[in-house]
């Protein structure tokens, strides 16, 4: 992974020399107070909350005509994901991970805490409004398509199961990352305005939209739905987030 990362910021600065001098190019960084939860396709795995956190990440714009641009990025998002709660009597929820004896079946409404880490590469279609020169103008990014690598993944157990105070911590800052998947794929839409400061220097704000279209859970878990007999549990779960963008563009 880090391979991937170096080796795409150093393509990322080349191709922002080779093409700057052409006025064609734009760089940028941003930074994004996020808001993410979760949904699954089964009633009985409800998202019931959601995470606050944050993405940092570097963007070029490649405008192939006045404003019409193709942009790619690398990113990294903070504490995405959210919170499920267990509908079934009872469940086997994060088998590959290391839990305490009471927390490895769940009883009906315990809650899973998904916190993760995503390097992120987005790839997506700029249009904006206006003109050269023109202080303020409006942007759409309409869509975008993200491809995530997971990074790190921990989670918390709560809800009706009760622990033993000496087991409190074990229900905490768990390892699940055999749980998620290693790769995401997910589409969005934004819109904002740029302000420009100064020659080709400007603030850039907006709100975006994004939704994961594959599965983010690895479906390892059995549930029950008598109290006895287990089977697999197979439903689809997504993260989706709002995220409020706040950057520079050179």
């Amino acid at each position: 992974m880090k391979k991937v990362v170096i080796v795409f910021a150093f393509l990322m600065l080349l191709f922002a020399q080779g093409l700057n001098a052409q006025a064609h190019f734009r760089f940028g960084f941003q930074t994004s107070p996020t808001w993410t939860w979760m949904r699954t396709d089964e009633k009985k795995l409800e998202g019931v909350g959601a995470n606050w956190g944050f993405r940092l990440g570097a963007v070029g714009e490649y405008y192939f005509a006045e404003n019409y641009a193709i942009t790619v990025g690398l990113g990294f998002g903070f504490n995405q994901g959210g919170t499920l709660q267990n509908g079934y009597v009872s469940g086997k929820f994060w088998p590959n991970s290391q839990l305490a004896s009471p927390l490895q079946t769940l009883p009906q409404n315990a809650k899973m805490h998904y916190r993760i880490n995503f390097v992120e590469i987005p790839v997506g279609l700029k249009m904006r409004s206006g003109s050269d020169g023109d202080k303020l103008r409006y942007y759409a990014e309409i869509p975008t398509i993200n491809l995530s690598f997971l990074s790190k993944a921990s989670g918390d157990i709560s809800g009706d199961n009760d622990l033993p105070s000496a087991q409190q911590d074990e229900a905490n800052d768990i390892n699940i990352k055999k749980e998620v998947r290693k790769i995401a794929l997910s589409w969005g839409l934004g819109g904002g305005i740029e302000y420009q400061l100064s020659g080709g220097t400007s603030l850039v704000a907006g709100l975006s939209y994004q939704q994961m279209f594959t599965d983010i859970t690895s479906n390892n878990s059995q549930i029950s739905t008598t109290g006895t007999d287990l089977v697999k549990e197979d439903s689809k779960a997504t993260i989706r987030m709002l995220a409020l963008r706040i950057g520079v563009a050179f």
